[in-house]
């Protein structure tokens, strides 16, 4: 079957990364030279500091989206901490392009919320003040305005999310990729890796490679923890 997503696979030049870049240092980056996007849901999962983050912003970048979050509109720069991964990245993209795109940073939602304000005050877009909101509730009032055929890269977004809220997202994300919309998301959450029809690529290990639900780390500590808790 042909592949036509809108970022359909990504290649990395190692020696474009400089050689005291601490990118070397992450054991699954290094080891990543071509990723195929299978499914129209990719969720990356690992523990902290394994690179997932850092590969997600790269492509985020490197597609052309605002380092710190937002539309391809989005321009907006409080502090330049991108690394340099996205200028040895590659990505062959599909033959359409998305109707809409976003990449949400948990951490710096706040900056995207004014701006939204802003692009959207007075226009035909009706959407609510997300600063009147909480955090989690505006994260996901900015996430159900996403159109058919969108493009959506997501960072950690179970960070401003109760359980409850996990659940929901995770139905919203089954919803846009039915309607022809493609996710990228990295994630500590059970709940949101266990989304429907998603490939989950861990970072574990020091090597990407695809994982069942079942198989990543998350799901076997709170398992864990709960089976001690609950005893």
């Amino acid at each position: 079957m042909l592949n036509s997503r809108f970022i359909r696979s990504l290649s990395i030049d190692w020696d474009a990364v400089p050689r005291d870049s601490y990118l070397r240092g992450i054991l699954a980056l290094t080891r990543l030279s071509e990723l195929e996007f299978t499914h129209d849901i990719t969720v990356f999962a690992g523990e902290n500091g394994t690179g997932k983050s850092t590969l997600l912003e790269a492509i985020a970048v490197a597609y052309g989206f605002n380092r710190e979050g937002g539309t391809l509109n989005f321009m907006h720069s409080s502090y330049d901490d991108v690394s340099e991964l996205h200028e040895a990245l590659t990505l062959v993209r599909g033959f359409s392009r998305p109707k809409w795109g976003q990449y949400l940073r948990a951490e710096s939602l706040y900056n995207v919320a004014t701006l939204v304000n802003t692009e959207y005050a007075g226009g035909h877009v009706s959407l609510p003040d997300l600063h009147a909101q909480s955090h989690g509730e505006s994260f996901l009032s900015y996430l159900r305005y996403a159109p058919k055929r969108s493009l959506l890269i997501l960072d950690e977004p179970e960070a401003a999310l109760s359980p409850r809220r996990q659940i929901e997202l995770s139905g919203l994300i089954e919803e846009y990729a039915a309607q022809g919309s493609q996710l990228i998301v990295a994630t500590h959450s059970p709940i949101i890796l266990g989304v429907a029809g998603a490939q989950i690529l861990s970072f574990d290990g020091g090597s990407v490679h695809e994982v069942s639900w079942r198989e990543t780390d998350a799901v076997r500590v709170l398992r864990d923890y709960l089976a001690e808790r609950l005893a």
